[in-house]
């Protein structure tokens, strides 16, 4: 009986052991490297990108073609 209580004990140290060390972040990255010159910067892109949406959408209403007038109502 005491040698499975020493075993249990035992795996139970080894277990809190495990996850304290993995538990532990792993340091961080140096920061990445600079964006060459003239690199647009992440909200620069996004606002591009929406522009290029809000173009490609008038393009494509300036392209359908025009309605026709709806038919006189027949007397």
């Amino acid at each position: 009986m005491k040698k499975l209580l020493s075993t249990i004990v035992a795996a139970l140290v080894a277990v809190s052991f495990a996850g304290a060390v993995f538990a532990v972040e792993p340091a961080k990255e140096a920061a990445p490297a600079a964006m060459p010159a003239g690199h647009p910067t992440v909200k620069q892109a996004k606002k591009v990108k929406k522009a290029k949406k809000v173009k490609k959408a008038v393009k494509k209403e300036a392209a359908k073609p025009a309605e026709a007038p709806a038919a006189p109502a027949a007397k």
